[in-house]
């Protein structure tokens, strides 16, 4: 059995990720292995989980996987540890659109873990227990475990809140007083990754922690987590992937149920081939399965760093370009020609998923990349954000076509032109330039709801060159390949 816990707020801004981070660094420093977790998409707050914890952050979302894998993938993602901590989304009851699907109450219930609310009581005192009491009572299905008090003023004030709490029945697990050291500086797209500011961050955590071990009863967070029952479900694997049958034949990505092999996800013979996927301060977004569904299907998973790397890994047969800020760091990008040429000139397979996209654009705000797409990259004023519903309309590197996957936007950018042939459609939208060997698009998948990827992936490298030979120039401006 996994001890668990959700933390989770009524509003998104109320200190959810300092109080959820604060303990899983402050449980750590005390010799307990924590499991990290995070409702919905997001790639951020994983990194500083994983900062806190020296665990892989993981994320827990129901509308990318589907609600069956919810439970494995927190099994596989806490195999080992003694307690998990799942950080919320948003505010508790808040779903995908008008919806409470894919919410932390959802992922709660699915996981029947206890929930403790962090409330912002900066700006009222008795007010907090009608407000907790709202939450607590909204979903009697929901396992609610306490509040946790965040941003009090006084003394005064928090004995104020403490005693309407105790009227109300809901045990007060902690009380954090405002603080501008656990601050963590924001950014266009929310917080700045922990990979970028991994010097200030890390002292950051140190704070955090220290905060939360002397506010909170960690002694009574911890009985509450291991109140938490034994989950029915099997641990998820990435092994190969299965087929999908029946009437969801067409719904990769979403709940199916896959019971027969995959006929492309057996492993290719011969040595596992080498796939490069990029990181660094540039490259930060991604989960955490994929390497491991990649590993499974036969590859050796090696990461390069766009910024400072000369060249790709000896051998690569694919290239993977998560998502991240490229547009932060264009000038560094771009002044790696080295590199920037070798990704030119590469034979063999490329998925690009958002920021990778605009890395193999012909440019970015003007400054020259890889020249892979024959497209111009910019930031807009708009901010791009959803879930979408897609299908794949016709067949690439990793798709087939009538293929449903579900993914997530999440830029302020765009490109032009616009593919002339999107490789996905949804209501409202399209994108994606594909061909045979890349696929591009502004859509995040996660691959453990759609393990085939991985499988089309690596055979697909199977079949590729090795890395092309050192010191290729990015191709002039207007004669890239087109992949439209």
């Amino acid at each position: 059995m996994v001890a668990r816990l959700v933390v989770a707020a009524p509003a998104s801004g109320a200190g959810k990720t300092t109080v959820a981070t604060g303990l899983m660094a402050a449980l750590t420093r005390r010799g307990m292995a924590v499991s990290p977790h995070k409702v919905g998409p997001d790639y951020i707050d994983p990194g500083y989980h994983a900062m806190a914890t020296g665990r892989p952050g993981r994320n827990l979302d129901p509308w990318l996987v589907g609600e069956e894998l919810v439970a494995p993938l927190f099994l596989h993602g806490a195999a080992g540890a003694d307690l998990a901590v799942v950080e919320g989304v948003m505010g508790l009851y808040d779903g995908a659109g008008a919806s409470e699907f894919a919410s932390t109450a959802h992922v709660a219930r699915l996981l029947d873990a206890p929930v403790v609310l962090v409330v912002d009581a900066a700006k009222q005192s008795r007010s907090v227990a009608a407000l907790v009491h709202g939450f607590a009572s909204y979903d009697t299905r929901l396992r609610f475990g306490g509040v946790i008090l965040n941003r009090i003023g006084s003394a005064r004030h928090e004995d104020i809140c403490r005693e309407a709490l105790a009227e109300s029945g809901v045990p007060v697990l902690g009380a954090i007083r405002r603080s501008d050291a656990v601050a963590t500086p924001s950014r266009h797209l929310g917080l700045v990754p922990a990979a970028e500011r991994r010097t200030r961050a890390t002292r950051a955590m140190d704070a955090v922690a220290a905060l939360v071990e002397d506010s909170c009863d960690l002694e009574e967070l911890v009985r509450l987590a291991r109140t938490a029952p034994p989950l029915r479900a099997r641990p998820w694997t990435p092994g190969p992937a299965t087929a999908l049958t029946g009437p969801a034949a067409a719904m990769s990505g979403a709940a199916v149920t896959r019971t027969a092999p995959d006929p492309e996800s057996a492993l290719p013979p011969g040595a596992p081939v080498r796939i490069a996927v990029a990181g660094g301060q540039a490259f930060t977004f991604g989960y955490a399965e994929q390497a491991e569904l990649l590993t499974a299907a036969g590859a050796e998973v090696v990461a390069f760093d766009p910024l400072t790397d000369e060249a790709l890994p000896e051998g690569t047969r694919g290239i993977i370009v998560g998502g991240g800020f490229p547009e932060v760091h264009a000038a560094e990008l771009s002044a790696n020609e080295s590199l920037r040429g070798e990704v030119a000139a590469f034979g063999g397979p490329i998925s690009a998923e958002c920021a990778g996209l605009l890395y193999l654009a012909r440019e970015l705000d003007g400054r020259p990349m890889c020249g892979v797409l024959d497209v111009e990259a910019g930031m807009t004023g708009s901010l791009t954000l959803g879930y979408r519903d897609a299908v794949a309309v016709r067949d690439s590197a990793l798709t087939r076509d009538g293929e449903r996957y579900r993914g997530h936007e999440f830029h302020r950018t765009a490109v032009r032109p616009a593919p002339e042939r999107p490789l996905f459609r949804w209501r409202g939208g399209a994108d994606g330039f594909a061909d045979d060997r890349v696929v591009a698009s502004y859509l995040h998948l996660h691959w453990a709801g759609s393990p085939q990827l991985a499988a089309r992936f690596v055979r697909a490298c199977h079949r590729a060159p090795a890395t092309p030979v050192r010191g290729s120039a990015p191709p002039a401006p207007g004669t890239s390949r087109p992949t439209r």
